[in-house]
């Protein structure tokens, strides 16, 4: 049984000795290793009977016990601390007995926060929030900062207090798994780009994944949040809130699109920051991505040539609307991380040329029906892969052609003889992909590799 309880007045490892780690992915083991830098007892345990890192880990850590196999609720029995990866749901049976016994349960993200010294920017939403946070610490660097790009993206945050990294501004990128063990973020500027339907077999209503979401607000100065999202309207425990959207801006604390000298600018209030036209990023929802980042950074209050030439030189990130080739007038174009509803609904919605769209794969509980408004004539055929396969289909059957094929490379050989000139051919799944790869990203690779393998047969 629990036997310390977490004084808020102090750190947690100043009140702790020891600590066990759910999880042995690339979090827990960064998470370990920190405590154990730290001189804390752990104990790690992890569902699975050979996490792939358990042999590294051992190897480092001969020290440390390690328990794997399917959790028991007994485990964490005498546990005070638990430091949970993002990957298991505070709704784990063992978890809940813990916390009601009154064990602490954080994540690495609350760990970091309470050790950290310089200011924070910290980013969520549904969709694009690996994009703003990578063009937030380019826009800092390119005006003489040395920011810290971490979270959910990159190398695991604690990782930088164990080996001593240096920063001066920490720019972190927040998954709402992260949040939910995350208590408190004392941060400059955070940010909600965006909310729609994910991880819907995680909560159990869109209104406890907002919620999650939302925990983000919690301790800090500013908010950065789209004008007209009813559900982050909701959201008014922040003193200061920066509206952005591609309308024009009411005030001097919305971010927009003005139309001065026969272009249209994105804008401050009334004061221009750069020509729409210059932002290399494809897409009307990469300018509300630009424009939310140039909010995040406002209090800094940096050279704006400098952003501006931030902005100008950023040319994304893959997996992410990144073109990957161009061929006899063809773009393909690979947006493998578009895991959610949300994410395929924003490409397909920015995109007016003619398309052939390759969706399809885990669908995690998601309502495909939500993809009917963004299904327009433009797009010449559904090409569907995947598990939830046949759930798109019926979702969306009598709007576009659909036909369905067993792997990427029929996909793709699919789209290469239905794709004309001036054509995109657009991987953007709206699913999850471990059914058939190891991640997203594995997805998008094998995409570019059977795109790359045609146009070369091609040629």
């Amino acid at each position: 049984m629990a036997t310390q309880h977490y004084n808020p007045n102090q750190t947690l490892l100043a009140q702790y000795d020891a600590a066990t780690v759910v999880g042995l992915g690339v979090t827990g083991y960064s998470a370990a290793r920190y405590l154990r830098a730290r001189g804390l007892d752990v104990v790690v345990i992890d569902s699975r009977e050979e996490p792939p890192l358990a042999g590294e880990f051992s190897r480092e850590f001969p020290e440390v016990v390690v328990q794997f196999g399917a959790f028991k609720e007994e485990q964490l029995e005498q546990a005070n601390l638990v430091v949970a990866s993002p990957g298991i749901a505070l709704a784990e049976p063992m978890l809940k007995r813990a916390k009601k016994k009154g064990a602490h349960i954080v994540g690495d993200i609350e760990l970091f926060l309470q050790e950290n010294t310089q200011a924070v920017i910290a980013i969520t939403g549904s969709n694009g929030k690996s994009t703003v946070t990578s063009l937030v610490g380019a826009m800092c660097r390119h005006a003489g900062r040395q920011p810290l790009v971490a979270g959910n993206i990159g190398t695991p945050v604690l990782d930088t207090l164990t080996d001593s990294q240096e920063y001066d501004l920490a720019v972190l990128e927040l998954s709402s798994f992260q949040l939910e063990t995350t208590h408190h973020v004392p941060a400059e500027s955070v940010a909600i780009l965006n909310i729609s339907a994910d991880h819907m077999d995680r909560y159990e209503s869109m209104g406890d994944y907002v919620l999650a979401k939302a925990r983000i607000t919690r301790g800090a100065k500013r908010a950065v949040m789209p004008k007209h999202d009813e559900w982050l309207a909701q959201i008014t425990n922040v003193s200061q809130i920066l509206g952005f959207e591609l309308d024009e801006p009411a005030n001097d604390n919305e971010f927009g699109l003005i139309r001065k000298s026969g272009k249209r600018w994105l804008a401050k209030g009334s004061t221009r920051l750069m020509a729409l036209r210059d932002i290399p990023l494809v897409g009307l929802h990469n300018a509300k991505n630009v424009l939310s980042a140039f909010a995040l950074v406002d209090f800094l209050g940096l050279p704006l040539e400098k952003l501006v030439d931030a902005v100008k030189s950023f040319s994304g990130l893959a997996h992410r609307m990144q073109t990957v080739s161009t061929a006899n007038n063809i773009k393909w174009v690979n947006d493998s991380k578009a895991t959610n509803i949300g994410a395929t609904a924003t490409a397909l919605s920015n995109l007016e040329q003619p398309l052939v769209w390759i969706a399809g794969g885990q669908g995690k509980g998601a309502d495909f029906s939500e993809l009917k408004s963004v299904v327009g004539a433009n797009i010449k055929l559904l090409i569907l892969i995947g598990d939830d396969a046949k759930n798109i289909e019926l979702a969306l059957d009598g709007l576009l052609p659909i036909s369905h094929a067993s792997d990427m490379q029929s996909a793709v050989a699919q789209a290469a003889a239905s794709a004309e000139s001036g054509d995109i051919v657009l991987l953007s799944p709206a699913c999850a992909s471990f059914d058939m790869f190891r991640s997203f990203e594995h997805r998008g690779d094998e995409f570019s590799r059977c795109v790359e393998q045609l146009v070369e047969v091609g040629q």
